[in-house]
């Protein structure tokens, strides 16, 4: 009965199907994010603020670096492109760019891979400039042993946005879980006699099994799986013009991360372990809100584009904007008003301390201010992407990864490596500003051109 009720509610409109895909994915994610946190209460009782935990952070950064900027950029790209081949030339030439795609981002996350092995030597010691030669040893052992990530997150990355672009969110939504359910059961079996190689060992296999999750789903949905590469064609060709801007600016703005981590590497020991704990419960809530909104607007708005319909997509920029601050303004000021309890309730176990819960609620108590801000800017770089104008999310990047580094050298001397997350906040405040200047400019030029044409 209320399974056929909420069918009937969600039916119809455009904004109600995006309703629904966001809720299916906000629960699925929430599902996620909880075992995610999980892990992370484990790992903080098992390490603490120690040196293993540092090292670890530093390692994973350059790998995550990369997954982020070739990879994690790539659905932007992608799945405007390929709902439009599905719609207007049909599934085989939706499946040319797939096989295509995945081929191309193999090869460049393989050179990406192994110039990092060879370069990462030369930079780990400018990342680590504040570690003593032990912690610096233990933190090139676990970036050499997280390296392959890179490339397992370029097939992730690849099958993620095809399932998305076809409205598959829920195991797309789900899949995640298997890194943190593997990395619990590493630990748990393997975390005594290992140490910290448990997590990284842990965090390895999550990936390969969260890649097995979405190729059964994918297969399943008789898709070929297999990289071929047709060459540069029309729609390959369109997915690298809007990918390139997308990727520049996930540059730069995965550089302020690494260089909040190499300053934070300059404080005190334990200030790396502290700014990531810091950032744990504002990243649970940011990704279960942005993954929900942000997955089913891209494909949805995309095909709002592709028809021309610009006054159903300010409609519909303008009713989640006012969703978001809705929901993300109370969510901000209860989590600033608990900050301290929920820091302690998460992470003082084991050997994190009553002090490392001062410093991390600190810290958290900064990163929350962003999450109005953040959320919104999320919804603009979807509608940037559905417009085919990525080259905006560039110079919002450049604008942004400025402003970023001259707050970090400003507020970490006024108030330590807290000021690392005031930063960041401040800096998605000016990039939510920017973003939302540029979007309703362009909708409102491009309904202004459409009915004069009329």
């Amino acid at each position: 009965m209320i399974s056929a009720q909420w069918r009937e509610l969600v039916a119809g409109s455009l904004n109600r199907r995006i309703f629904s895909a966001a809720v299916t994915i906000g629960m699925l994610t929430l599902s996620v994010k909880a075992v995610t946190m999980l892990k992370e209460m484990l790992v903080a009782a098992s390490f603490g603020t120690g040196d293993a935990i540092d090292a670890f952070v530093i390692a994973f950064m350059l790998p995550s670096y990369i997954i982020n900027v070739v990879a994690g950029t790539l659905s932007a790209a992608l799945i405007p492109v390929h709902v439009d081949l599905m719609e207007n030339d049909g599934p085989a030439a939706a499946q040319r760019l797939f096989s295509g795609t995945v081929a191309l981002s193999l090869v460049l996350l393989l050179i990406a891979t192994l110039c990092l092995g060879v370069l990462g030597p030369m930079i780990l010691p400018f990342l680590c400039s504040g570690f003593e030669p032990g912690k610096m040893m233990l933190t090139e052992r676990l970036f050499y042993l997280l390296l392959p990530t890179v490339v397992i997150s370029g097939l992730l990355a690849n099958w993620d946005s095809v399932l998305n672009a076809g409205e598959r969110f829920g195991v797309a939504a789900l899949a995640p879980v298997m890194l943190p359910l593997t990395t619990i059961a590493v630990l748990s079996l393997f975390g005594a006699h290992w140490g910290i190689g448990a997590l990284a060992v842990g965090t390895l296999a999550g990936f390969l099994f969260w890649l097995l999750v979405l190729g059964w789903a994918l297969t399943k949905r008789g898709a070929c799986l297999l990289p071929r590469w047709h060459g540069f064609d029309p729609g390959l060709r369109r997915v690298m013009r809007q990918y390139l801007p997308v990727a520049a600016a996930s540059a730069l703005i995965c550089s302020t991360l690494v260089v909040d981590q190499a300053m934070a590497a300059l404080l005190a020991p334990g200030s790396v372990a502290a700014l990531n704990y810091g950032n744990k419960f504002v990243a649970l809530i940011l990704s279960v809100g942005t993954t929900a909104l942000g997955t089913p607007v891209l494909p949805y708005f995309s095909k709002m584009v592709a028809a021309a319909d610009w006054r159903g997509l300010e409609h519909s920029l303008m009713t989640y904007t006012r969703l978001i601050l809705l929901i993300t303004v109370p969510i901000t000021c209860v989590g600033l008003c608990l900050s301290k309890p929920l820091a302690s309730m998460l992470f003082q176990r084991g050997r994190f301390t009553a002090a490392d819960v001062q410093l991390v609620s600190s810290i958290q108590s900064m990163y929350i201010l962003q999450v109005p801000f953040y959320t919104l800017s999320i919804l603009f770089v979807r509608m940037v992407s559905s417009l085919q104008v990525n080259q905006v999310l560039l110079w919002n990047t450049i604008i942004g990864f400025t402003v970023n580094v001259l707050l970090d050298l400003v507020l970490t001397r006024v108030i330590g490596v807290a000021g690392i997350a005031l930063s960041t906040s401040l800096v998605y405040v000016a990039s939510c500003t920017f973003l939302a200047t540029v979007v309703y400019r362009k909708l409102r030029t491009a309904r202004e051109e459409a009915s004069s044409c009329e």
